[in-house]
């Protein structure tokens, strides 16, 4: 045993998912009694969890394992570009172990290699939230790891394996912890939320000593009556969503959905692989909007997939333009290594993929600036990130943390981070929101879920 607690310096890249593996990891060693180390010279080994999805990532993933061999010289890698453990050997020989995704215990026994175990796992050592790395008023709550789909563009199934949901008992506990603790906002995470107990065939569970169905439906239902703001991504649009938003347009859940609908050619879809490829996206908002006016959707797209005919892609701009998103993200197709979509023909030239992805972006930032605008003269509650000074900076319940808008709010006096506020919006751009605060946070009222009202 070490007379002083040994020191561990931690980089997260990559996803929410892969940040809750971070916190998972960081638990275990509070635990265990190891002090987080601030900087890479206070530590007496690194843990770097690593994004292995794209190119882009992977080439981050190892520069940060670079620098932290270069500024520390112990490091242990994990998280997804560890299911690659040759890439990184390849590059970095020096990393003293590499382990895959959401795998705690092979992390912890590498440390305990290298560092001696301060403590026995005594849980009273830290809080019932366990470590988080978001701020306190926020969190993710990840209710299944890996996915079922083989999307032939993703690598996802090969890193982290095949879907497995959490126990229903255990996420409605651990998001009960998170709240007693003070959080105001569950952010649902997994690779597919819509197939939440699929593996175990919608699994009967317990909560609060009463049965309750492991199923997406059931899940938020019973988060609801937790009393905070429950924000649901990676939604595929498989029908029985629709169960969903009637709890929305009940103020139960935020009115918010992200969905990853990556085309509108069927084509593409197919040649992709995309779970409910058949499905008519487009109808399908359309009637989530009549139950639910207030929802606001989030999406994802590639461009540029292998053999995209121009014909193909225009028919994805007139999706764009008629699903009126409220939020977009666009990229490039990227040929990781290891997807089955590089073996396909036709590949597109990187000009004419970036010129696509500009060209969507681009009529994407008009429809954003008309649906902002519309929400001038309106009055929401807002959630408070941070405050600085009289201003503060806010999300309503169309922004998620970190990927969609703020709210500025101007005369903030009184009101801290993690409080609820009513703000009429006075301005608008492609993004943001400006406004002024009409009812500062009351602890006695329950937060309201709708995002906006008349």
């Amino acid at each position: 045993m070490r007379d002083l607690p040994g020191k561990v310096g931690f980089v997260s890249l990559g996803c929410p998912k892969a940040l809750v593996d971070s916190e998972q990891i960081l638990t275990r060693l509070r635990a265990e009694g190891y002090l987080i180390a601030p900087s890479y010279e206070d530590a007496d080994l690194v843990v770097v969890n690593t994004c292995g999805f794209i190119e882009s990532a992977i080439d981050e993933s190892l520069d940060a394992i670079g620098e932290a061999l270069a500024k520390n010289g112990k490091v242990i890698v994990t998280g997804c570009l560890g299911a690659k453990a040759e890439t990184i050997r390849e590059v970095h020989p020096r990393v003293l172990a590499v382990t895959g995704p959401h795998a705690t215990a092979e992390v912890m026994h590498a440390v305990h290699t290298h560092l001696p175990q301060p403590h026995d796992p005594f849980m009273d050592l830290v809080p019932p939230q366990g470590i988080r790395l978001t701020p306190a008023h926020y969190a993710y709550l990840k209710i299944s790891e890996g996915c079922n789909h083989r999307c032939t563009f993703c690598i996802i199934p090969s890193l982290r394996g095949d879907l497995i949901s959490r126990p229903i008992g255990d996420v409605m506990l651990e998001a009960e912890n998170l709240v007693r603790a003070g959080v105001r906002e569950l952010l649902v995470i997994s690779q597919d939320t819509s197939a939440y107990g699929v593996d175990v065939k919608y699994r009967t569970g317990f909560w609060r000593g009463r049965p309750l169905k492991t199923r997406m439906t059931e899940l938020v239902q019973a988060l609801s009556e937790l009393g905070v703001w429950v924000r649901l991504h990676y939604v595929y649009p498989y029908p029985h969503v629709d169960e969903v938003i009637p709890l929305m347009a009940e103020g139960k859940l935020l009115p918010y959905l992200d969905v990853p609908l990556q085309h509108a050619n069927q084509r593409i879809l197919k040649a992709m692989k995309r779970p409910a490829c058949a499905e008519n996206n487009l109808a399908r908002i359309r009637s989530w909007r009549d139950i639910c006016p207030e929802i606001a959707i989030r999406s994802t797209f590639i461009v540029g997939f292998p053999g995209e005919t121009k014909g193909e892609f225009d028919e994805l701009l007139e999706f764009i333009e008629a699903a009126e998103l409220d939020r977009v993200g666009c990229f490039t197709y990227s040929p990781v290594d290891g997807a089955r979509a590089n073996a396909l023909p036709n590949h597109i030239a990187e000009d004419v993929k970036e010129g696509r992805r500009a060209e969507l972006m681009a009529l994407q930032e008009k429809i954003s600036a008309v649906r902002m605008r519309r929400k001038i003269g309106k009055t929401m509650t807002v959630l408070i990130d941070a405050v600085d000074g009289s201003g503060a900076t806010a999300r309503s319940a169309a922004d998620a943390p970190e990927i969609d808008g703020n709210v500025y709010i101007e005369n903030a006096r009184g009101l801290k981070a993690g409080d609820f506020a009513e703000v009429t919006i006075t301005g608008s751009d492609v993004h943001d929101s400006w406004g002024t605060p009409v009812v500062a946070d009351r602890p006695d009222l329950r937060p309201p879920a709708r995002s906006a009202r008349a």
